[in-house]
């Protein structure tokens, strides 16, 4: 018996949401007293690979080919299934990233397994295997009670902590047999912002709506991610009237997001908005509308106006960061 953590890469780089997902994996093997099993798929260095193990994999298998450089659905869900028959796994670990969305229920229907999507915490073991997860777009939790011999878990990103745990480890060739409708699909091309922070991965996000009234004034959003490292966002309205670009659309309807901090410049704060949003550790809503729904879920309010706001937030983070060095 092991617990399998499926470690998604980009480009041959592991992400955060691998070593959290990893971190996961490791607590949960150390409850059930098994050991952990990390497969990766696609072309990575031994040097990466290697890095695993200081998260508590003692075992990689390592997946390559041509055919498996980028994400294929199908391929994908068939080669984590048969690695979680081979070494036995009775749980299954993913990042609930775009990917891991898309592979989470392949694999547990492959596997006949119970499934959790969207986990934000550690299983409960004391009375059977219970798992917390988000419920009705991130305004409830649900505790899913799974009985299942074998368990597929997709987990939240930034809802786990990195917990460094360095093992010995040995690394595998593993060459399951995949047929040709599993490669039916295929992605012809990855097209990316490289130097900007990926979204759905980022800690701090910064994100504007219509109060900015309109494309040209977006440089003080960006010079304020730049600041923090942050990735910016905006509301569905924003997006729709192609101020900014739909992959930076956060909501019900866009891309879920969980960083441990959220700002919100000039957003109403509609639910559709919210349903995105609302996994977020620490929200902080700037607007000159003191009745702004958005208020009734952030941790921290300013009610101004974010053309005097902004601009005097850049001028104190620059300040403090000066002070620092």
């Amino acid at each position: 018996m092991s617990v399998l953590v499926y470690c998604e890469n980009a480009s041959g780089s592991f992400k955060k949401s691998t070593y959290e997902v990893l971190s996961y994996g490791a607590s949960i093997a150390e409850m059930l007293g098994t050991n952990l099993v990390a497969i990766s798929i696609g072309n990575v260095t031994t040097e990466s690979l290697s890095e695993l193990s200081k998260y508590g994999a003692q075992k990689v298998l390592h997946v390559s080919g041509d055919k498996l450089k980028n994400f294929v659905n199908t391929a994908y869900g068939h080669i984590i299934s048969a690695a979680a028959k081979s070494v036995d796994a009775s749980v299954v670990v993913m990042a609930a990233s775009f990917s891991g969305k898309g592979l989470a229920p392949r694999v547990a229907v492959r596997l006949s397994a119970g499934l959790v999507d969207g986990a934000v915490s550690l299983p409960d073991t004391s009375n059977g295997f219970v798992v917390r997860k988000n419920a009705f777009s991130g305004k409830a939790f649900a505790d899913v009670s799974v009985t299942s011999p074998i368990k597929v878990i997709s987990l939240v990103p930034n809802s786990y902590k990195v917990v460094e745990k360095k093992v010995d480890f040995v690394s595998e060739e593993f060459s399951p047999s995949v047929d040709d409708n599993g490669f039916a699909e295929m992605v012809q091309e990855i097209v990316k912002a490289s130097d900007k922070v990926s979204l759905p991965e980022a800690e701090l996000v910064v994100s504007a709506g219509r109060g900015l009234k309109g494309p040209e004034n977006w440089g003080m959003v960006e010079e304020l991610a730049t600041l923090l490292g942050a990735a910016t966002a905006c509301s569905k309205p924003v997006s729709d009237a192609h101020w900014r670009p739909h992959s930076e659309h956060v909501g019900q309807t866009g891309i879920a997001v969980s960083p441990n901090l959220y700002i919100a410049i000039g957003i109403s704060g509609a639910i559709q908005h919210l349903a995105g949003v609302s996994a977020s550790k620490t929200i902080v809503v700037i607007n000159k509308d003191p009745e702004a729904p958005f208020f009734k879920a952030a941790d921290y309010g300013i009610v101004g106006d974010a053309f005097e706001v902004v601009p005097r937030l850049i001028e104190s983070i620059r300040k403090f960061k000066s002070n620092a060095a």
